[in-house]
């Protein structure tokens, strides 16, 4: 159920518990960022390690992005119904035994199997952090800070994740590097109960016809995506899938209409602001996948970074996503949420512009420091005040539901924007290679096609950036108190 945003006056800042149980609902979405950079990195050594073959390779991430995707709904609602102190700590349960698993397997698919349960893990607590923060907190200051801690620990988390990838891999094994996320996990298991209060429930039953279609609908669309990232998607699985996905989504609609008590209250999507943050939402990943992506390569390819010299480089996403979170916070009750986030596509338009001129052998400081900073800060205030208006006016009761459509559109959009982002830089760098300039040598050859999968990158994200900016034009003018 909806209700009108509260107008409370409400103290200026977290303190005490509130503070600590904070603290702890958003370390573990930090932990779930540190732990992706972390796979992402080390998979090489473990594929090389446990002999695993591309296929193997490839479901080490898919059997993670599969369940997370496709049990977002589900596990939002469960948190509603069963109460979401007690679904996020099942969900940490879960995820810190996928990752404790995943570190001593002895095998290819026993990590597959683990890296399944972080899956359902992340599926099941993942809502529940901002289901908990919508419930710990009112509409308005407290909500908006807590948002902004939100987003400034996954921030943070994929910092800390190169650096711990840096620091271990030099010097341990591919097992090493990957216990310290089972470890975090164990202490948020042990802090969860003890510091987060439980919230009120809703009564009901689970609607399973409509989890279900849920569930697979949004899976086929994940499995579709994910398969399309080699470049084919006029393959016929990547087609079958993604046309399965919709279909199932459709029937999904249908059931929801009908069902007494729906897996999800379709009344969220009548909201014309409502939408426009989800957009909002679901469009940003866009616009900074790709410079992570190419500029990792860049920085250890062209540059000669270490990893360890690659994370430190990209603390400065961190310092801009730290310094804009609290200017929006302040800037979003004076000029409202919509300028706000106008704001934030604006730098992540010029964020991508600025490498679009940056040339190959360009240094850190002057040709990639900026756009770093720029894209930390124009994430932070896109997302931030888009948060706080898809959460605008919900329930307690209902924040589950409500906050794994958010989930659930982060989820699909990075998706879709790598999925997109990897097609077009194939074509450009195909493209380069089959007809190049004439006298290149062969290094300087690589470097030119490289340069040309990077452009067409940064222009993507560049279109990403302006795509979020139209999808912001659909959010109320209103300001929040």
């Amino acid at each position: 159920m909806l209700t009108h945003p509260s107008t409370r006056t409400v103290p200026d800042g977290i303190r005490g518990k509130s503070l600590i149980a904070l603290s702890v609902v958003v370390a573990f979405w930090a932990l779930i960022m540190v732990d992706e950079m972390v796979i992402s990195i080390s998979l090489a050594g473990i594929g090389q390690a446990l002999e695993m073959s591309q296929t193997q390779l490839s479901w080490v991430v898919n059997a993670y992005l599969l369940p997370y995707g496709g049990l977002l709904l589900l596990g939002g609602r469960a948190g509603d119904i069963l109460g979401k102190r007690r679904v996020f700590v099942a969900g940490v349960a879960f995820y810190t035994a996928g990752c404790l698993v995943r570190a001593i397997a002895p095998d290819a698919w026993l990590v597959i199997a683990a890296r399944g349960a972080q899956g359902v893990g992340a599926a099941l607590a993942t809502p529940c952090v901002l289901a908990l923060i919508v419930s710990m907190f009112e509409e308005g200051p407290l909500r908006r800070r807590a948002i902004s801690a939100y987003t400034i620990a996954g921030g943070a988390g994929a910092a800390v994740g190169l650096m711990l990838v840096g620091l271990l891999g030099t010097i341990s094994s591919w097992r090493v590097v990957l216990l310290p996320s089972a470890v975090f996990g164990l202490v948020l298991l042990v802090l969860g109960p003890m510091v987060i209060e439980e919230t009120p429930r809703r009564p009901g039953r689970f609607d399973f016809a409509g989890a279900l279609s849920a569930t697979l609908g949004v899976v086929a669309i994940v499995y579709g995506l994910t398969t399309s990232q080699g470049g084919d998607w006029l393959n016929g699985w990547v087609i079958g899938s993604v046309v399965a996905g919709l279909v199932l989504l459709a029937l999904f609609v249908l059931i929801s209409r009908r069902a007494r008590q729906p897996l999800l209250d379709l009344g969220l999507f009548t909201d014309r602001s409502r939408v426009g943050a989800y957009l909002v939402l679901m469009i940003t990943p866009g616009a900074q996948i790709g410079l992570f992506f190419y500029l990792s390569q860049y920085f250890q390819i062209v540059l000669g970074y270490s990893t360890l010299t690659t994370a430190f480089a990209f603390l400065a996403v961190s310092v801009g996503m730290t310094g804009a979170a609290s200017l929006a916070v302040r800037l979003e009750p004076r000029i409202g949420g919509r300028m706000v986030v106008l704001i934030g596509a604006v730098l992540l338009l010029i964020s991508n512009a600025w490498l679009l001129r940056m040339d190959i052998g360009d240094g850190y400081w002057t040709g990639v420091l900026p756009s770093l900073v720029l894209v930390g800060a124009g994430v932070a205030m896109a997302i931030i005040p888009a948060f706080s208006r898809a959460t605008s006016g919900v329930e307690s009761e209902d924040a589950g539901a409500a906050s794994s459509v958010v989930s659930m559109v982060q989820n699909v959009g990075s998706s879709l924007a790598l999925a997109v982002i990897v097609v077009i830089a194939t074509a450009a760098s195909t493209r380069a290679t089959e007809h190049p300039p004439a006298g290149l040598s062969k290094a300087a050859l690589d470097g030119y096609v490289f340069s040309q999968g990077m452009q067409a990158t940064f222009l993507t994200g560049a279109g990403f950036a302006v795509a979020a900016l139209l999808a912001a034009l659909l959010i109320g003018r209103s300001r929040t108190s």
